[in-house]
């Protein structure tokens, strides 16, 4: 008997989503060949006038439809034409264009559910002062304009999903599929107490390596920054030291967990540390590379020794410079997004999706089988 669907399934890939969006599709297809002969991509648009304002515009019907919706606010590598300039899209612009879609959308679809991998303004989560929740209100608007569920990644604090408390919001994570990509790039690490940590760089990544720690059987250690507060730069306090708190690192190789890189300063003043003390290999594992400011400061860590690999996910955008980099390893994660589609679209469970532990041992346990 053939399972029922919510809806009939509909994937609309944002600017700059486009590669991403057309391998869900994929893998949608490979799985349902008898439900669709072409494609679940619909054909929609966010044309700009000289000015740059801009409108929504769906080319196709979507009335009934369980509607997902990609959206990778940080891809600054697509641009647009104002007053004869071009100007590169900032996640304010690609926020915008996501609700003119849902607008365009016109709220004839049975469901929508967007898909943001890194959270709009996630790093605003919390108020210090007389300062905006931008974060907040972003979610807020989404669910006032008809959004059922939002799925992230590796959310800076999911705690945020307070603010729309009667709608879905799932924070998932990449754990399993960045030890994947490790175990296959570097088949010789042995991942065991005496020759493997995990690292977190600051307390606030604290849960997520005690979760690397726990699934993988390894020690974990972790720095705490000291701050200058008497100080502003770049809207925020600068470090003024990383102190390490753990146990010795002396001969072992160590994973270092983020959920971004921004301009890579703490992840290379953390992995000099290591060094200092003895580490083996540096790995670092970073949902989100952003790297604001360039590659020269990494490109020199890594001239220098000091870091082997950098793995980051495919869910935000990277520059081809990026890619060239021999330095850098990339997590795909198309296959994972596309899954939680299937899945959600037949309206069931996506605990067993959510829950990677059982993945990550069976993975462990033939690593371990191979030596």
């Amino acid at each position: 008997m053939k399972e029922a669907l919510y809806g009939e399934l509909s994937v609309i890939g944002m600017r700059g989503c486009e590669e991403f969006a057309n391998q869900v599709d994929y893998y949608l297809k490979e799985w349902r060949r008898h439900d669709n002969d072409g494609t679940f991509l619909v054909n929609s648009s966010c044309p700009r006038f000289g000015s740059g304002e801009a409108k929504g515009t769906i080319h196709q019907s979507l009335r009934g439809n369980d509607v997902y919706i990609i959206c990778d606010v940080f891809n600054h590598g697509v641009t647009y034409e104002m007053y004869g300039k071009t100007v590169p899209m900032s996640p304010d612009d690609h926020f915008q264009d996501l609700k003119r879609i849902i607008g365009a959308i016109g709220g004839k679809a049975r469901r929508i559910s967007v898909i943001m991998p890194m959270l709009y303004e996630g790093r605003q989560h919390k108020r210090s002062g007389r300062e905006s929740l931008d974060c907040a209100l972003a979610l807020q608007e989404l669910v006032n304009m008809g959004v059922t569920n939002l799925i992230t990644f590796d959310a800076h604090d999911p705690r945020v999903q307070n603010s729309i408390p009667l709608s879905g919001f799932e924070d998932v994570r990449s754990t399993y599929q960045m030890i994947k990509a490790m175990l296959r790039t570097y088949p010789d690490i042995e991942i065991d107490p005496e020759n493997t940590m995990i690292i977190s760089p600051d307390e606030g990544g604290m849960g997520k390596c005690m979760y690397y720690s726990s699934v993988m059987g390894i020690d974990l250690g972790m720095f705490y920054k000291r701050r200058d507060y008497s100080k502003i730069v770049n809207g925020k306090n600068p470090i003024v030291a990383h102190e390490y708190l753990g146990r010795d690192v002396s001969g072992k190789d160590v994973i270092i967990v983020d959920d971004m890189i921004s301009s890579g300063e703490s992840v290379i003043d953390v992995a000099r540390q290591l060094k200092d003390k003895g580490a083996k290999r540096i790995f670092v594992f970073a949902t989100f590379g952003l790297f604001c400011n360039g590659f020269e400061n990494l490109d020199a860590a890594y001239d220098d020794g000091v870091i082997n690999k950098i793995f980051t996910t495919n869910l935000v955008y990277r520059t081809p410079e990026l890619l060239a980099r021999e330095w850098y390893a990339e997590v795909n994660m198309c296959k994972y997004v596309a899954y939680i589609v299937d899945t959600l679209n037949h309206d069931r469970t996506i605990s067993h999706l959510l829950d990677q532990s059982k993945k990550i041992h069976n993975i462990l346990e033939k690593h371990k089988a191979k030596k």
